[in-house]
């Protein structure tokens, strides 16, 4: 990929440096668009080709020119030249336009996934755990980070062609269903229970807090609830029930909102025999330490035969999970090599009008209610079928582009008004972007999308656009080796400031046929690959806002 380019220049190199081309792909890099008017398409770095680092800086110069010199241009490379350290590619202009534009339109939600970058590699099992809510509480904004963080992960598995299972761990266990168990049987409301489940619940489990905290009956009566229902009693086995199937519900028409899914919804309840398994084990090799982390881990190599397991939660629990890997390493289980945590850093700052907020449902509200507004101000929206799907949908963006443009690990601070920004690098302007080239293919796309001629594409903000698409495949390929969204983040936001730049001196209207044929489909290109990445990402691309 990058349009079979990349695998032609290799070609060339390995003949010259007798080297097999598969070797050299991944030393090939396209280049970044840069602000001049003309750049090379590709680079090699001699860098990564040389064994040790210990040339100088003038030897490695010197390398690039002599190699330079024992490269010929063909009918795919136009130019040759060198630059710090690396030997430039500039590929010939209309093939350059002509291969990438096909490649977008043929490949469609594919493109960039077919790359040279990713063959060889093997189809696995992935297992991806994520979000994790504790049931009957209301969803925390807490569990907002892991809940688009794994999404975006499984996301990208997927569409790299690996078999994904998704797995919600809930907290569905313990002594606060003692708690709430005692505190429904003194406190709580069938009818409530029934019309706001997780706000009943929670109501609940704060006053019967307060309670056990004054009347020792009470905290008695807490611990009783909770022995019998680890005995497997009737009648509190089927509450508990109760409690967990409302609390899914909740979650599930949560998680809607949010477009994201699960597989399988596990929870602690259901490793309370295979954990007593693992106390046995454990107690016999003198390492008794009470997790049903290890009992989910042993279930799911059994269950699913998985090739990677990755859990997805905040950085704090780090330790815990470099205990559980140590844990089932001393135990024998060898494929604990095959798990990894990956650990992000906490939100600040996430409040809504009302003060300070917990719950994800009242800043989804909020998103949804402030770009309602927004949109109001936009004449266009009068038009849209459902405004409240619409703002939904371009809020959601903006979350997610916030929390993504910096490293996981990394806090950060939450903003209102930079969430909601139509300019600069935000999830609004990409969906803005989106949704106005989509609206140019509704205007123009009966009339000139068959009529098509490449070398009406020679201009610099064309080029650049091009240049551009060409390193998609790249990005994800980052993305795929380190699990950070912010590759794909930072990269949708150029193509749309490239788009944006376009937009306003490539017109389509008025224009001579071939060059609007023309122009109309770089412009395609733009919004396919543009939804491509927005969904990787777990947005759902708008087409009218």
């Amino acid at each position: 990929m990058a349009c079979g380019f990349r695998r032609s220049i290799a070609g060339q190199l390995s003949r010259v440096l007798d080297l097999p081309p598969e070797n050299l792909i991944k030393s090939i890099s396209a280049v970044p668009v840069s602000r001049k008017e003309e750049v090379a398409d590709f680079q090699l770095s001699l860098d990564s080709l040389l064994a040790n680092n210990n040339h100088s800086s003038s030897d490695i110069q010197v390398q690039a020119k002599r190699l330079a010199e024992k490269l010929k241009c063909d009918t795919v490379v136009s130019e040759i030249s060198t630059g710090r350290g690396t030997v430039n590619f500039k590929i010939n202009r209309e093939l350059l336009t002509k291969t990438v534009l096909q490649q977008v339109i043929e490949d469609g939600s594919k493109y960039g996934l077919k790359s040279e970058l990713f063959s060889g590699v093997p189809q696995k099992k992935i297992v991806v755990e994520f979000s994790s809510p504790n049931i009957a509480k209301k969803f925390h904004v807490g569990h907002l980070r892991s809940t688009i963080i794994g999404n975006f992960i499984a996301n990208l598995k997927e569409a790299l062609g690996h078999q994904v299972t998704r797995i919600n761990y809930l907290g569905d266990w313990g002594m606060q269903f003692g708690l709430l168990g005692t505190g429904f049987q003194l406190f709580g409301y069938e009818e409530k229970l029934q019309s706001n489940p997780l706000q009943h619940l929670f109501e609940i489990y704060v006053q019967v807090n307060k309670e056990a905290a004054d009347d020792k009956s009470v905290a008695k009566s807490a611990q009783e609830f909770f022995q019998r229902l680890e005995l497997g009693d009737a009648q509190a086995f089927s509450l508990w029930q109760k409690f967990r199937d409302l609390s899914i519900e909740e979650y599930i028409r949560i998680y809607k909102r949010l477009d994201v899914y699960f597989d399988e919804y596990s929870g602690e309840s259901f490793y309370r025999e295979k954990s007593r398994e693992i106390l046995k084990l454990l107690d016999s090799k003198g390492l008794l330490k009470k997790t049903v982390d290890l009992a989910a881990a042993i279930d799911r190599m059994d269950k699913y035969n998985f090739d990677t397991m990755i859990y997805v939660t905040d950085k704090g629990q780090k330790k815990h999970f470099q205990q559980v890997f140590q844990m089932l390493k001393i135990m024998g289980y060898d494929w604990v090599e095959r798990c990894q945590h990956v650990p992000f850093g906490v939100v600040q700052g996430m409040k809504t009008r009302r003060g300070d907020v917990t719950f994800l449902e009242d800043v989804l509200n909020e998103i949804q209610l402030r770009m309602l507004q927004n949109m109001a101000s936009i004449k266009t929206t009068k038009k849209l079928e459902n405004p409240q799907e619409t703002a939904e949908k371009v809020g959601l963006a903006a979350l997610i582009i916030q929390d993504f443009r910096g490293a996981l690990l990394s806090d950060y601070q939450f903003s209102w008004d930079r969430i909601f920004q139509s300019r600069g690098d935000t999830g609004v302007f990409l969906q803005y972007t989106h949704a106005r080239l989509h609206s140019l293919e509704e205007t123009f796309g009966c009339g000139y999308l068959n009529d098509f001629n490449t070398a009406c594409l020679q201009e610099p903000q064309s080029v650049s656009i091009l240049q551009h698409l060409l390193r998609f495949d790249e990005v994800l390929y980052r993305s795929s080796q380190d699990l950070q969204p912010r590759h794909i983040v930072s990269y949708l936001l150029t193509l749309s400031h490239l788009a944006a730049v376009a937009h306003k001196t490539l017109h389509i209207k008025d224009s001579p046929p071939e060059v609007a044929g023309a122009r109309l489909h770089l412009f395609k290109a733009v919004r396919s690959v543009l939804a491509n990445g927005m969904k990787l990402l777990g947005i759902t691309p708008v087409c009218r806002m």
